[in-house]
């Protein structure tokens, strides 16, 4: 019997609820703390998420508006660094991050089944994609979306594991 396939919305809304409550038992200064000099704390973590969610919140939408799926990168270290999430509240930094997550999760739900599943010829996720796709290879929005979570779970793990939890 064929299991259903979960749709990339309905995953990333399950992980943001069921993490979230995990994380807002966190500390604010076990939050705030390195595993080593010049490495993310989870309030760095959490900021480079909410980061990733801006950027890609707005190549969602653009990705339905246009034939092609090309998308401008962003300096990752320098996004985290200049918004001093570090200095930030834990608890807001949560707020921001599961609300947006959630908006994402509704855009992907919303998006036509047309735009998620039209392969793309045209692209850059050989740049942009946590698991890249050559450039060579048409991919699809749906492709994207997915790979969305799957890099926001990867960076969930890398949390879990600064605080002391299981993964």
């Amino acid at each position: 019997m064929n299991q259903p396939v979960v749709s990339a919305a309905e995953d990333l809304r399950s992980e943001v609820t069921r993490t979230v409550a995990f994380l807002r038992g966190v500390s604010d200064a076990d939050a705030s703390r390195r595993r080593a000099p010049g490495s993310w704390s989870a309030k760095e973590i959490i900021g480079h998420l909410i980061d990733s969610a801006a950027n890609n919140h707005a190549r969602f939408v653009r990705a339905q508006l246009e034939p092609d799926l090309v998308s401008a990168g962003y300096d990752q270290e320098q996004w985290v660094k200049v918004q001093a999430y570090q200095n930030a509240s834990w608890s807001r930094l949560l707020d921001l991050w599961s609300a947006y997550n959630l908006h994402i999760a509704h855009v992907m739900e919303s998006a036509s089944e047309d735009a998620k599943l039209r392969p793309r010829a045209r692209h850059n996720l050989d740049k942009i994609a946590w698991t890249t796709v050559s450039a060579d290879q048409p991919t699809t929005l749906d492709y994207f979306m997915r790979d969305y979570v799957g890099h926001l779970r990867h960076h969930l793990r890398q949390i879990a594991s600064l605080v002391g939890q299981p993964t």
